[in-house]
């Protein structure tokens, strides 16, 4: 196909670019012309709608320019896909593209003059600590997944080293966030001064992507899971009225108590300084960790999850008083015996063979299921694949799987030796995973930045549909309205930071000219 002669509006960097049967799409074309006339930008666009493509063009102005150019991306397997994508775009010699990471040889780090450095940022980070990498020369610098740039992440000082030589930042994200403080934070370390945000429905955009269809499939408890629940709950509630008694317990009921808060309690307990009542505390508090987490992985994720965390605690070479305690009670001991009798049944979440309904009208088609926990992830497999499904789990390095093991999954995959990839959050981001047919959740997340990942993963080539399911009467129901509510908040954080942004530069252009 030949070259849409559009693209010739970027100017002569265009020339650098593989830019042969690339459809034009506006918004990229807008959000390329917005960084050279807006210099540090933040681009927000969700996954699928090629930032890559935006990231090889500020590249390619660099090189025009005469200047080296950096891309930085949080892991391995995705500096290499964007290796890839810039030999395959970039009109320059392979060898003037060099990748960067922990495996690259000292002799080639040392001797390395490439045009183009694709690197993950702790590698850069040391090189230039070790002044092994300078960054003079350079032109522009790409984050990509930056909502990672907060804190002690590497990304927080290569941005400074490169606001010090006054090197352009293209940060590239499919959300930063929905807390004013941490998009704030990000602005900040990333010294951005514009930030290009789109969605699906936003004029330059809804002409070139396909439609997504959402749909919420909501689950009843089974009576099993219900007998289960009953005997841990008299458990959850006489913890929380030991810690009630102690003047550390606020919340009613279990049910509608914030992780948040949660975690606040362990803090305030960590500085209690009476030793015998901060025992106490400790003890209450464990116990109320091991059950909530227990009962959750019951009523959202299912029996065999719940069964296998139990197991993992009796696994536990140490275990603590309020483990032992848990351990022994007539309660627990009842509820561990029917989970294992309902596992010997097959009997399940009601959310499996909901699963397994929505599937069959997929016979043949690709499918993403994102699933929590590693325990879910395996049951998963295993009930579809007893149905006459093909499915394979797709989990990280934390679960003893390797990289190549991963590419060679994505592999098989994307050339359709299995239809269903079940995986944990490792399918989120960034990899190069193929358009799907269908997303299926397993359960609701409140992570805004999570839920527009996983949505991202379908509808780029053909209509997509999402499908989330949801157990009535648990976390999955908050969940599942905080998400939507946090997606809302972001875009309204964007609008306003973005206003004030052009407001604050204005007003430094105005005092320059002063």
């Amino acid at each position: 196909m030949a070259i849409d002669e559009r693209w010739r509006l970027l100017g002569d960097y265009a020339n650098l670019m593989n830019l042969e049967g690339t459809e034009f799409r506006e918004y990229q074309y807008n959000i390329i012309r917005s960084i050279h006339q807006n210099g540090n930008t933040l681009v927000v666009l969700p996954t699928g709608l090629g930032k890559t493509f935006i990231a090889v063009a500020a590249i390619a102005k660099a090189i025009a320019d005469g200047k080296r150019s950096l891309l930085m991306a949080p892991t391995k397997p995705l500096s290499e896909q964007h290796y890839n994508t810039i030999a395959n775009q970039l009109k320059i010699p392979k060898e003037e593209i060099l990748l960067l990471t922990g495996t690259t040889s000292k002799k080639a780090r040392e001797a390395n003059i490439a045009k183009v450095i694709v690197a993950t940022p702790q590698t850069v980070a040391n090189d230039v600590k070790s002044a092994m990498l300078g960054l003079e020369g350079f032109g522009v610098a790409v984050f990509d997944e930056c909502h990672r740039a907060v804190g002690k992440y590497a990304y927080t000082y290569i941005a400074n080293e490169c606001t010090v030589r006054d090197i352009l930042v293209v940060g590239l994200t499919a959300s930063p966030g929905s807390k004013k403080e941490k998009i704030e934070e990000l602005v900040g370390t990333l010294n951005i001064r514009h930030i290009e945000a789109r969605v699906s429905t936003d004029g330059d955009v809804v002409k070139y992507i396909m439609p997504k269809y959402v749909h919420i499939v909501n689950v009843r408890q089974t009576d099993r899971i219900k007998e289960i629940s009953k005997l841990l709950v008299p458990e959850i509630e006489a913890s929380m009225d030991s810690l009630r008694h102690m003047g550390l317990m606020h919340f009613k009921s279990f049910q509608n108590m914030p992780k948040g808060r949660l975690i606040a309690l362990g803090r305030e307990i960590e500085k209690i300084e009476a030793r015998n009542y901060k025992f106490g505390a400790i003890f209450g508090y464990v116990k109320l960790l091991n059950l909530l987490h227990a009962y959750d992985l019951l009523v959202v994720e299912g029996i065999s999850p719940f069964l296998s965390y139990m197991n993992s605690l009796h696994a536990r070479e140490k275990k603590s008083r309020a483990v032992e305690y848990l351990l022994n009670n007539r309660n627990i001991m009842a509820a561990k015996s029917l989970a294992e009798e309902s596992v010997r049944r097959s009997e399940e979440h009601g959310k499996v063979f909901a699963l397994i309904d929505v599937l069959k009208n997929y016979r043949g088609k690709s499918a993403i299921v994102f699933a929590q926990y590693r325990s879910t992830i395996r049951m998963l497999v295993e009930f579809l694949n007893n149905n006459g499904f093909s499915s394979v789990p797709f989990v990280g390095k934390k679960e003893g799987v390797t990289q190549l093991q991963q590419k060679q999954v994505i592999e098989d995959f994307r050339n359709r030796k299995f239809d269903i990839l079940v995986a944990s959050s490792i399918g989120e981001e960034g990899l190069d995973i193929p358009s799907v047919d269908l997303v299926v959740f397993y359960e609701a997340i409140p992570n805004e930045i999570r839920n527009i990942q996983r949505k991202g993963r379908t509808g780029r080539f053909r209509d997509g549909d999402i499908y989330i399911l949801v157990a009535e009467g648990t976390k999955d129901e908050v969940y599942l309205r905080v998400s939507g509510q946090k997606e809302e908040k972001m875009r309204m954080l964007i609008n306003s930071l973005n206003r004030k942004l052009a407001e604050s530069y204005q007003l430094g252009k105005g005092q320059k000219q002063l």
